[in-house]
């Protein structure tokens, strides 16, 4: 008879369900989190093992890659689509998490998750370092704005660099108070030495986007540079991700939700699912097109047409779903970015 199995996975160890065909419990086990030890358990305990179901979580893509080396039909779910079903069971234990996703598995009632490659992901954590360093010598920059400002010392808006103007602060300013000067020297020391190792991810990513022919592809849309480029690339991973190409602004959370029961239906913000990072650097794309003296083209003027229709703030979102549209196009039909026939 034909079997289902669930793992829910835990730091130190899994708890395993299988099922039959009619929902029957026929064996549950809680194992090390290891894919040995998870690989012999339904070997042994799953005769004719149909699919194996997991949520998405921080093992998750290690786990799946190395139980599809051993054979095993695993499969990933999306975990807040589990959790609505398994919200129903009135106790939550790992050994009753493992036998409701078990059923939701046999059932088929699920939400499948891509597990990318193995290169995209290493792509995601160089991007994913790369904003935290930035977060940081932001957040490092408006502490310093703060700490000065509260013994009168402005920075101001003045022509030269964020660190120029600390130097005069520094030399000149905070002459009387040394605790605030060894406050701003210190302060300083660690932003430099933060933009020195943004730097050196900067020059890695380059090489990549260099190295990655679909990257220099979607780097001939307007707005579109290194950090775009690579985000989009590895958020979609293959062109052949999605039927439609219209499908990739749902995918990154860029359209808007819908509501509709009876005789209410309105539309609602973006719905902000998908990967955030990305959808940051789409809208970072969409304000340098819509700001900046660049080539014109089709896309950029239906952005300022909608601006002065419905603001500026809807415009950037709405031109940073279609250009998540018009890149996933290029790559499918891998053709460059078509400007306007005035500009040629």
């Amino acid at each position: 008879m034909p079997s289902y199995a669930a793992l829910d996975v835990a730091q130190e160890t899994t708890a395993i369900c299988v099922v039959d065909d009619e929902g029957r419990i026929r064996a549950e086990k809680k194992v090390p989190t290891c894919p040995d030890a998870i690989s012999d358990f339904l070997t042994d305990g799953a005769p004719e093992l149909v699919r194996v179901g997991m949520e998405t979580g921080p093992l998750a893509v290690w786990l799946w890659n190395e139980l599809a080396e051993r054979q095993v039909p695993i499969i990933c779910m999306d975990a807040r689509h589990a959790n609505a079903a398994l919200k129903m069971r009135p106790v939550k234990t790992d050994r009753n998490d493992a036998a409701g996703l078990a059923q939701i598995v046999r059932t088929g009632w699920f939400k499948q998750v891509r597990i990318k490659s193995r290169s995209t992901y290493q792509i995601r954590s160089l991007l994913t370092a790369r904003e935290m360093l930035v977060r940081t010598r932001v957040r490092i920059e408006n502490e310093l704005r703060g700490l000065l400002r509260t013994f009168g010392v402005l920075f101001g808006k003045r022509v030269g660099s964020f660190t120029k103007r600390a130097d005069e602060i520094i030399a000149g300013e905070l002459d009387a108070s040394p605790e605030m000067r060894l406050v701003a020297q210190t302060l300083m020391t660690a932003r430099a030495s933060i933009l020195d190792q943004i730097k050196v991810l900067d020059r890695r990513l380059s090489a990549v986007a260099r190295a990655t022919p679909v990257v220099r592809l979607f780097m001939t849309a307007p707005g579109v540079g290194v950090i775009t480029a690579l985000s989009v690339a590895s958020v979609f991973d293959e062109a052949s991700r999605f039927r439609r190409s219209s499908s990739a602004g749902a995918y990154l959370g860029l359209t808007p939700r819908r509501y509709e029961s009876g005789e209410t239906s309105r539309n609602g913000r973006i719905s902000k699912q998908g990967n955030q990072l990305t959808r940051k650097h789409l809208y970072e794309a969409a304000t340098t097109l819509l700001t900046r003296n660049l080539r014109f083209c089709t896309l950029k003027a239906w952005g300022m047409k909608l601006a002065r229709v419905s603001g500026f703030k809807k415009a950037r979102v709405a031109v940073a779903r279609k250009l998540a549209v018009i890149l996933h196009a290029m790559w499918k039909t891998n053709t460059p970015f078509r400007w306007s026939e005035i500009d040629a």
